[in-house]
């Protein structure tokens, strides 16, 4: 039978666009695991330091503790090796080979082992002549190769960073490689570093073509292990939310770079709050730290499940800064499926614990409906709030309170169908 004009016409068309997101069906919720570099940087000093520095015992270890610790279940699945794993030549053919010193069994082998405990393996490279901590790096008559290399070794995410090469060597570099992981036949998630090096803004950074290209990518700079930083990757997210927020979805994610928490510089505050802003951003929950020696807290923290649900909704929604109050609080919220949102109150004090009052109805929820409420860390409910109700949260200095929201009664008109009608959503921060 023959097809409708219009259909065959909307047919036609959806098959002339371009995709919206790279086609390799994978990264639908944000990746979730644990990366070397932040806590572990580039020690390859193995003969004085054999249990911190970059070989495949660090790794073989910390796969460990993802298996059989809680991580895995919870979908912490990623190990990712970061700079320094490699020799410091190619081989004679022109490969990338592991050094043979610290990673005397290769990465094949880390990789078969890693599989074996129901996790995935991640590595390193590095769109340039060297690598940024001076190994070799992956010029662009390499692409290919190194692609059919990471494959043949059963890698499952590749990090492309971006150090040592222009502007117009990562336009042609970063989606060659997204063509040559592809080429090969194996799943590989695909982390790119290209908008941190070009600002992370338009003009320089198309993010229509960047979600073509990349599952993931970095923005902006490394994070370091200070709250300083943290507050400085949080500032230029939501300074440029406008730009950014939209770009992110199922399969291609904005990276505002690793989880901090159970290394030396945040308090239990503020490894709360990195939680809770990094789950309404959808970021990547790549932790960096020892997870042979983290602390209960700190694990409590990255293990929270209703933290890790909001995180891996799939609906894929990166939340926005609402309000900005005079006081230094900070609301964010972020629409979930099935009518529900997250909400994080934020405090930028420094003094003391903060009774912040308002009501849903003030954030610009929709009116007469009922919700019922779950605060993310302490696991107490509210039942019956409505969108008019004044309610108070006492939230601690550097600290947050998260919500978890779902309609109990649903308004007349579901405002929940279009992703232009969430709540806050077109709502610009206002000082109160």
């Amino acid at each position: 039978s023959a097809v409708p004009r219009g259909l065959a016409l909307s047919l036609a068309l959806s098959l002339a666009l371009p995709s919206v997101a790279l086609e390799n069906g994978l990264a639908l919720t944000p990746p979730m695991g644990w990366l070397s570099w932040e806590r572990f940087r580039c020690n390859v000093d193995c003969r004085t330091d054999p249990r911190n520095c970059i070989s495949e015992r660090l790794f073989l270890e910390m796969a460990d503790r993802l298996a059989e610790d809680g991580w895995k279940d919870l979908g912490y699945k990623y190990i990712n090796i970061d700079d320094c794993w490699s020799a410091k030549h190619r081989d004679a053919a022109g490969r990338l080979v592991a050094d043979p010193e610290r990673f005397p069994s290769g990465i094949k082998a880390l990789a078969d082992y890693v599989h074996s405990r129901g996790l995935k393996l991640g590595i390193y490279a590095d769109l340039g002549t060297h690598t940024c901590g001076g190994y070799p790096g992956t010029t662009l008559d390499r692409v290919k190769q190194d692609a059919q290399t990471f494959a043949e070794w059963g890698v499952d995410m590749l990090k492309l960073d971006g150090c040592y090469s222009s502007a117009e060597e990562q336009a042609e570099g970063y989606p060659a490689m997204a063509k040559a992981l592809n080429a090969t036949g194996r799943p590989i998630v695909y982390s790119c570093s290209w908008p941190a090096y070009q600002g992370g803004l338009p003009p320089k950074v198309n993010y229509t073509i960047l979600a073509e290209v990349c599952n993931l990518w970095r923005n902006y700079g490394d994070i370091q292990d200070s709250w300083d930083s943290v507050l400085s990757i949080l500032d230029w997210f939501f300074a440029n939310q406008d730009v950014l927020q939209p770009a992110a979805g199922p399969g291609h994610w904005n990276d505002p770079d690793m989880l901090i928490i159970g290394n030396f510089g945040l308090s239990y505050e503020q490894s709360r709050s990195q939680m809770a802003l990094w789950t309404v951003m959808a970021a990547p929950l790549l932790m960096s730290t020892d997870l042979r020696s983290i602390s209960p807290s700190a694990k409590e923290i990255l293990q929270n499940r209703l933290m890790i649900q909001i995180n891996q909704d799939p609906l894929g929604i990166q939340g926005r800064q609402i309000v900005k109050e005079k006081s230094h609080i900070e609301v964010y919220l972020r629409p979930l499926s099935r009518a529900a949102s997250a909400l994080v109150f934020f405090s930028r004090r420094t003094d003391m614990p903060f009774l912040y009052t308002t009501s849903l109805a003030k954030l610009h929820f929709p009116e007469d409906t009922v919700y019922e409420v779950q605060d993310v860390y302490s696991g107490k409910i509210i039942s019956g709030l409505k969108t008019g109700d004044n309610f108070s949260v006492v939230i601690n200095p550097s600290g947050v309170v998260m919500w978890y929201l779902c309609p109990s009664a649903l308004p007349a008109q579901p405002w929940h169908i279009g992703r232009e009608q969430v709540p806050g959503e077109g709502f610009h921060p206002v000082l109160l």
